[in-house]
């Protein structure tokens, strides 16, 4: 396995998928590569948490 370059769907910011993480997602079952780069996946989940927190 070797580092991929990803495209974020948000922002279209390139980042890259380390073996690391590939491995990680691997060994979680995951199938699908993420979509997002890391800085849009903390600002969506802060967002879910605080729709959460509203109901």
């Amino acid at each position: 396995m070797a580092d991929k370059q990803l495209k974020c769907k948000d922002c279209g910011a390139e980042f890259v998928f380390t073996e690391g993480e590939q491995a990680f997602y691997k060994e979680k079952g995951f199938e699908n590569e993420p979509q997002r780069c890391p800085e849009c996946r903390r600002a969506r989940k802060a967002q879910r948490m605080a729709n959460r927190d509203r109901y």
